[in-house]
C-alpha cells in the first residue's frame, strides 16, 4: 500500500498533491485534507481534468481526536504535514495514536511566541521509536534539500567540513507592491526576529536583517544580489550533526521595495504577534495583515524570474582545502506550468513527495524522530532530478566574513 494523506491545501500543499499525482506507481492512493476542504476540491477538479483522482476530507489540524479519525478511517502509510508550523505537534500526537509515519518541512512553534526550534518535537524521539514508526521532520527545501545536500558533501566530497554557508535568493518578481512568496505570518515572524548563527559552540545573535553583503550567484537570471543573514531552522539540527562543523550561517536576498514596506509595517506595529482591542475585538495585527496580502498561491501566473537555494560549503578532502557551492536553479514560470505554482512553493512541495518516497521504499523506514542530515542522502539526492529538483555543484570561494 502507499496510501498518503497530505494536510494543508494552501500553495506548497497543492504541489505536493500535484507532483504526488506524477508518480502512481508510488503515491497509488492520495488524500487531501485542510480545514477549508473547498480549496482541497479545487485541486481534486484540477486533477481530475488531467486524469488523476485524489480524495478530499475536512480537517481542523488542531484538532488530535478528528485527526485520529480520520486517519483511521483513511488508513494512509505516512502523513505529510503542509499545513502552519503551530500544528505539527497535534499532528504527530496524532499518527502515534493511529500508527502512521509523519512527514514534515518546518519545525513546530507555539502560536503565541515567535520562536521555531526542534527541541518540542526532538521530544518525541522514544514515543516513536517504541511505536516503530518514523518521523523525518523539515523536509521542505530549506531546511530539507539544503540538509540532505550538507549531508551528501560531507559523504562524498569532504573528509571533513568546516563551514556552511545556506543561501537562498529569490530573483523573481511577481509585479505586486508587497506580497511574501509564502504563507505572510509565518514569513515575516521568520525574519523579523533577530539574526543568529554558530560558530565555535556558540551562537551568536544579530540585530534583525543587520548583516548583509553582496553574493554574485552561479546564473545570470539570478546574479549579484544583497544576502541578509537571518536564523533559519535547519541550522540547529546542523550545528549538532555535521562532524567538525566550526561555524554555519544562513542567508536569504530582499530587494530594497521589500524591505521598505517590511519596515513600515513594522513601525506602525503591524507585524505584531500581540493582539489588540479594536472595536470590542481582540485582533492580532500580523493575522489582519495576513488577510490584506496577495494570498502566495495567487503569484504564480504573474511571476516571473528564477531562484537559486544552495549550501556553500568550505572543508578539507585528502589534506586540501576546498569550496563548493552544491545548489538548484528554479525557474518561476516553469513551475507555474508544469504545477500551477511559483518556484517558492514548487522548492518546498517537492522534497516531501521525495522523502515520502524514501519511507515508502524502506530508503528512511527507521523508527524514531530524524532531521534529514541523520539519514542516507544518496538515494534522496538521486530522486531529486526525476521529481523536478535538479541540483549542480561548482567549485566556489569562501564567503567574507562581515
Amino acid at each position: 500500500m502507499s496510501r498518503i494523506l497530505v494536510v494543508g491545501a494552501g500553495g506548497v500543499g497543492s504541489v505536493t498533491v500535484r507532483k504526488a499525482a506524477q508518480f502512481p506507481d508510488v503515491f497509488s492512493d492520495i488524500w487531501l485534507a485542510s480545514r477549508t476542504k473547498s480549496r482541497c476540491d479545487a485541486i481534486a477538479s484540477d486533477l481530475a481534468a488531467d486524469g488523476k483522482t485524489i480524495h478530499t476530507a475536512s480537517l481542523d489540524a488542531d484538532d488530535v481526536r478528528a485527526t485520529v479519525k480520520l486517519l483511521e478511517e483513511v488508513r494512509p502509510t505516512v502523513l505529510l504535514n503542509l499545513a502552519l508550523p503551530y500544528q505539527d505537534l497535534p499532528l504527530m500526537d496524532a499518527c502515534l495514536e493511529a500508527g502512521v509515519h509523519y512527514v514534515d518541512t518546518a519545525n513546530y512553534e507555539p502560536r503565541d511566541v515567535a520562536k521555531f526550534e526542534y527541541k518540542w518535537q526532538w521530544a518525541y524521539r522514544e514515543r516513536f521509536e517504541k511505536a516503530g514508526l518514523t518521523a523525518i521532520l523539515g523536509c521542505g527545501f530549506d531546511p530539507g534539500v539544503t540538509n540532505a545536500f550538507c549531508a551528501y558533501a560531507a559523504k562524498h566530497y569532504f573528509d571533513e567540513i568546516r563551514t556552511v554557508d545556506i543561501l537562498d535568493a529569490n530573483a523573481g518578481d511577481h509585479g505586486r507592491p508587497f506580497a511574501t512568496n509564502f504563507n505572510p505570518e509565518i514569513n515575516i515572524r521568520e525574519i523579523t526576529q533577530r539574526g543568529r548563527y554558530w560558530e565555535k559552540g556558540v551562537w551568536k545573535e544579530t540585530d534583525p536583517l543587520s548583516v548583509h553583503l553582496p553574493y554574485a550567484f552561479p546564473h545570470e537570471q539570478v546574479g549579484t544580489r544583497e544576502i541578509y543573514l537571518l536564523f533559519h531552522e535547519e541550522l540547529e539540527s546542523l550545528a549538532l550533526n555535521l562532524r567538525g562543523l566550526e561555524r554555519i550561517r544562513f542567508w536569504m536576498t530582499f530587494s530594497q521595495n521589500y524591505l521598505t514596506h517590511l519596515r513600515v509595517l513594522e513601525n506602525v506595529g503591524m507585524t505584531s504577534i500581540e493582539p489588540v482591542m479594536y472595536q470590542g475585538h481582540s485582533v492580532i495585527p500580523i493575522e489582519f495583515l495576513k488577510a490584506l496580502l496577495p494570498d502566495p498561491a495567487s503569484l504564480g501566473p504573474d511571476t516571473k524570474g528564477k531562484t537559486c537555494i544552495g549550501c556553500l560549503v568550505t572543508g578539507t578532502k585528502a589534506g586540501k582545502e576546498e569550496t563548493k557551492f552544491i545548489y538548484n536553479i528554479c525557474d518561476h514560470e516553469a513551475c507555474y506550468r508544469e504545477l500551477k505554482s511559483q518556484a517558492i512553493s514548487y522548492t518546498a512541495g517537492v522534497p516531501p513527495v521525495v522523502g515520502a518516497k524514501q519511507l515508502l521504499t524502506g530508503a528512511w523506514l527507521r523508527p524514531g524522530v530524524w532531521n534529514i542530515e541523520e539519514l542516507n542522502p544518496d538515494p534522496f539526492m538521486n530522486d531529486l532530478g526525476a521529481f523536478g529538483l535538479p541540483w549542480e555543484l561548482r567549485e566556489a570561494d569562501p564567503l567574507a566574513v562581515p
